[in-house]
């Protein structure tokens, strides 16, 4: 089975990151008349024109920042991409369509979410870590925006970008997969296991842990799909197929309010809500449910609704 591709993966730009260090190419940068800034409002993404909005210091006018206070993200075409953080009360509604991340990503292409949610995660770790974790004192940024520096000269320390990785996993077992609900879904939303990596585990080890601490089941081995940054604040999520060696599910935390074995054609029915398109939990029951002949998945359920099938082929049975 091939590796799975994901949304807000695959940003097509040069992150350039040599120019990183290089104070005076990016104040050169910050003044050049083909660079583009990415302003992010609110933790929302600028959209216009159908595209991700790039705008020209001329154009953001008197809302650009200070030079020093936007995140270089790189090249694109040989020009430069900063991502700001505007400070205005309101939206400026004169740049075009603010909006969240997740509204957004059906009115971009694929390349541009991947870019928007690199400048929203930027931007947003900048304005969660104004302060130094070691002594408290006021960070600045440095090297294009990616450390924040302690400005207390007896301390100094360097704090770099937060990520936070997370596995997910469909786990499955005799031409079954396993899916759970949380207690405040709806009663027929469902989705694969997930949960953060703890230190001093592997991925694979979180994988066992997680699938473990929520539905009891024991796994046989565990395979890795893909990945798909997921800028919610700062995840990063890590997706595996993992065999099931036990079938009994016990609930043993309060993670899920409820967790079943389900079979093609149960997904293939109108009985059950998948995880939106944009997820990589999408993904993961995709690539398992199309691995046998038949329509595929995407065919039988809108996003977050349902396209009544003919019906199963036995394959899916």
């Amino acid at each position: 089975m091939a590796e799975i591709e994901t949304l807000f993966a695959g940003a097509d730009i040069d992150r350039a990151s040599g120019l990183r260090r290089d104070a005076a190419a990016l104040a050169a940068a910050w003044q050049d008349p083909a660079t583009r800034f990415l302003p992010v409002w609110e933790a929302q993404c600028l959209i216009r024109d159908g595209a991700a909005g790039r705008l020209s210091a001329a154009e953001l006018g008197a809302c650009l920042p200070p030079p020093g206070q936007g995140v270089f993200l790189g090249l694109e075409a040989g020009a430069a991409r900063f991502a700001v953080q505007l400070e205005s009360r309101e939206a400026p509604a004169e740049f075009g369509h603010f909006g969240g991340l997740r509204d957004l990503i059906s009115l971009v292409s694929a390349r541009d979410a991947a870019l928007l949610a690199y400048a929203r995660a930027m931007v947003n770790w900048h304005r969660q870590y104004r302060y130094c974790g070691a002594c408290g004192a006021p960070v600045s940024a440095d090297e294009g925006g990616f450390v924040l520096r302690c400005t207390a000269a007896s301390c100094g320390h360097r704090s770099f970008p937060r990520m936070d990785p997370a596995i997910i996993v469909l786990v499955h077992h005799d031409r079954h997969c396993l899916l759970g609900r949380q207690a405040s879904w709806p009663a027929q939303r469902f989705s694969t296991i997930a949960g953060f990596v703890e230190p001093g585990e592997a991925l694979e080890d979180a994988v066992r842990r997680e699938v473990a601490e929520e539905t009891n089941i024991q796994l046989a081995h565990c395979r890795y799909l893909g990945s798909q940054p997921w800028p919610f604040p700062a995840s990063l999520m890590i997706g595996f197929h993992a065999a099931a060696a036990t079938a009994d599910i016990t609930l043993n935390d309060a993670e899920l309010a409820e967790a079943r074995w389900f079979s093609r054609a149960e997904l293939a029915g109108d009985g059950i809500v998948l995880p939106p398109r944009a997820s990589i939990a999408w993904r993961l029951i995709e690539a398992w449910f199309d691995a046998v002949p038949g329509p595929g998945l995407a065919s039988l359920h809108r996003d977050g609704a349902f396209l009544r099938p003919a019906g199963a082929t036995p394959e899916q049975r």
